[in-house]
């Protein structure tokens, strides 16, 4: 009898799962661009929340990886679990990678197009289109600020796709992010996936994301540790500095201990135990709970 009841827990566990998880959302499949069109990997991984939680706020969540492969489990799938869990609505997105021979600008085109086609069916998935956030870890972390400072600069438009929908986030969370292509602090792996042999002078100070950032900015978590032994903290310190100077709202919260890669739940040291309790209280004090 206990066994037939556990059984019955673990199926009704497991349909929650399944009501919860959405069809995953193709980004290209019927655009008109032949070259898109043949894209069928990128995709978003919808995460919804049950109808009482829902709070019509969305993430878009970038997996890190160095532009190269997407730790989807620790950095995306996990994460969209929380955010589900706090009434968020998430989806990761699978955006297209060096390893299968991509580079810039396929990342922002994915992630514009992600946007795009959410805002697009706000109404569908539930969500308000003004609170539509996009957090990115490492490299990830690099694609989410870049989305943010190129929102005016329309990458779906040199391919031919036009659309009236704003591309600009209304908030970025960058965690242990790239920033800089400059070789001062570069993380290379990541420079190199992003440029490819594309690597002139023009392009990697175009990328150097310290130099970009406009006066409409969305603002800004941003949060690295100081020991992070991949990809340099000063990526996050001249990110931090360049927000200031153009007066964009951001907490910066530097950590003394916490390494590189840990996600959202992979801790090296207690203070990376809970600093997603730092970001909810950040999302309550800018209305996005």
């Amino acid at each position: 009898m206990k066994r037939l009841i556990l059984f019955f827990i673990s199926i009704l566990i497991i349909s929650s799962n399944l009501l919860a998880k959405g069809d995953k959302i193709k980004l290209w499949v019927g655009v008109e661009n032949k070259e898109l069109a043949k894209q069928t990997r990128p995709e978003l991984i919808p995460y919804f929340p049950n109808d009482s939680l829902r709070n019509g706020t969305c993430v878009i969540i970038c997996p890190g990886g160095s532009y190269n492969h997407l730790a989807m489990k620790t950095e995306g799938y996990e994460v969209a679990k929380w955010f589900r869990s706090i009434g968020v609505t998430a989806f990761v997105l699978r955006y297209r990678v060096a390893f299968r021979g991509n580079h810039h600008p396929s990342m922002i085109e994915d992630i514009q197009r992600a946007i795009q086609i959410i805002r697009e069916n706000s109404n569908k998935y539930g969500i308000n289109p003004d609170k539509l956030g996009l957090i990115g870890f490492s490299a990830g972390g690099h694609l989410v600020t870049m989305a943010g400072a190129f929102s005016k600069e329309s990458f779906l438009e040199k391919k031919g796709i036009k659309t009236d929908i704003s591309l600009r986030p209304d908030f970025i969370i960058p965690v242990y992010p790239v920033v800089s292509m400059q070789d001062s602090i570069a993380h290379k792996k990541s420079r190199k996936s992003l440029v490819g042999k594309n690597n002139s002078i023009e392009l990697l100070d175009k990328l150097s994301l310290e130099k970009q950032i406009p006066k409409d900015m969305p603002m800004v978590f941003l949060l690295t540790a100081k020991d992070d032994e991949v990809v340099d903290y000063r990526n996050s310190v001249v990110l931090k500095e360049a927000l200031i100077k153009q007066n964009i709202p951001c907490k910066f919260v530097l950590l003394e201990k916490g390494g590189h890669g840990f996600g959202m739940f992979k801790t090296k040291s207690e203070e990376t135990k809970n600093w997603n309790l730092i970001l909810k209280t950040w999302l309550k004090e800018n209305h996005f709970l």
